[in-house]
């Protein structure tokens, strides 16, 4: 796996990030690389003066130039990567016991740059986002079998962030049979997942918890779920007797709340579903929900679009703030990593200030214990949310 033919020598003074143990190495601090190399290969990193640092795949195409595996210099083989799946997967287990989902592997923070396996039942969802770690997905798929049985592996190797690194995108089968479709459960409410299909990795594990908080606050209220997908929020709170209304822009993903609905015991005739803009929705509903989410798709994809995208997530809380009943409560969410805390929290005053409203702020919500950050590599925190009290 590895090229012990080639290396990578550090620019002088740039050891400081690298001995802070972050897993990226951008072009810049590359001084030169020793002997032959190809994208995509193992390379081992050295300070000018010599040192060993780390090891990690090296792409020339890319911005991050290095993604580091490891800082201590053992061999990058079959055995390794196993040790490391191994020891992400049994601090799910540990952590995860009221679902039968989960993010089984959430790359850098588990030491596996570029790689998220996330497990649907029997069925496991696999992402690629780097090209080093695409020239594994052999010997990845081998280890994933031993370890977990699957039914099915799917890779959905198809973010936009593939083409910096050269890759082409991919979505299909990698082993077993059947159709890519399970059904899981979280906290007793049950799931269609498409893993073939679905957006992502066929769902939106993140938002275990905060959907789970929502369920609970909503019991027996009005809740409106904007960006509703397949239902997620919504079903959390129908189950305890919420009135629900789901807005989503697609079709197919409304269909199959319906079917979610069904599979709980509800009827989905009881509730409202509405295939809309959720920005043209806001604007024309009458202030009639004691609860409201949003929980958009990441409106900033690149850090140049960060200041288009603020005007954007403050535009749809304004609106809400505006059309929220006194005393309604609204759970607001950002999936972006360019958007950190304090910007969000600082859109969400200006949308206040704009809605004339006073807002309480009452919880921040992050992601679940199985999306771990890792202290070194904090760019690895992307979901943020706050549960505030519109009065």
């Amino acid at each position: 796996m590895e090229n012990r033919n080639a290396r990578v020598i550090l620019k002088k003074g740039r050891e400081k990030s690298i001995q802070g143990r972050h897993p990226w190495l951008f072009s810049g601090g590359i001084q030169t690389v020793e002997g032959q190399a190809e994208a995509g290969d193992i390379l081992s990193l050295y300070s000018s003066g010599g040192e060993f640092l780390a090891k990690g795949f090296y792409n020339p195409h890319s911005q991050i130039a290095l993604r580091l595996m490891s800082f201590e210099d053992v061999a990058i083989d079959k055995d390794f990567l196993k040790e490391r799946l191994e020891t992400a997967i049994r601090l799910r287990r540990m952590l995860v016991t009221q679902s039968n989902a989960c993010r089984l592997v959430h790359a850098e923070a588990d030491g596996l740059p570029g790689l998220v396996v996330d497990q649907y039942a029997d069925v496991l969802s696999v992402q690629i986002s780097s090209l080093g770690m695409s020239r594994l997905r052999d010997v990845l798929g081998e280890i994933l079998t031993e370890l977990l049985q699957p039914r099915l592996i799917i890779e959905r190797s198809d973010s936009g962030s593939l083409r910096e690194e050269q890759m082409q995108a991919f979505s299909g089968v990698l082993s077993g049979m059947g159709e890519p479709v399970a059904v899981i459960e979280e906290y007793g409410v049950k799931f269609e997942v498409d893993a073939l299909r679905g957006q992502k990795t066929g769902f939106f594990l993140d938002q275990r918890e905060s959907r789970r908080l929502v369920g609970e606050l909503a019991a027996g209220k009005r809740l409106l779920n904007c960006f509703s997908y397949t239902g997620g929020f919504s079903l959390h709170a129908a189950v305890q007797g919420a009135q629900t209304t789901s807005v989503e822009i697609s079709g197919p993903a409304q269909e199959q709340a319906k079917r979610n609905y069904l599979l709980n015991g509800l009827d989905p005739e009881q509730h409202q579903f509405e295939q809309a803009d959720v920005f043209d929705f806001l604007r024309a509903m009458q202030p009639d929900y004691d609860m409201i989410v949003l929980d958009p798709p990441a409106f900033v994809k690149q850090a140049k679009h960060l200041k288009q995208a603020s005007r954007a997530y403050q535009d749809i809380n304004r609106i809400a703030m505006r059309k929220s009943k006194p005393d309604g409560l609204l759970l607001t969410c950002s999936c972006s990593h360019y958007m950190d805390w304090d910007l969000f929290q600082k859109i969400i005053f200006a949308a206040a200030a704009e809605a004339g409203r006073t807002v309480q702020m009452l919880q921040r919500l992050g992601q679940p214990v199985d999306h771990p950050v890792s202290l070194f590599h904090p760019e690895g925190e992307y979901l943020k949310a706050f549960l505030l009290r519109v009065v």
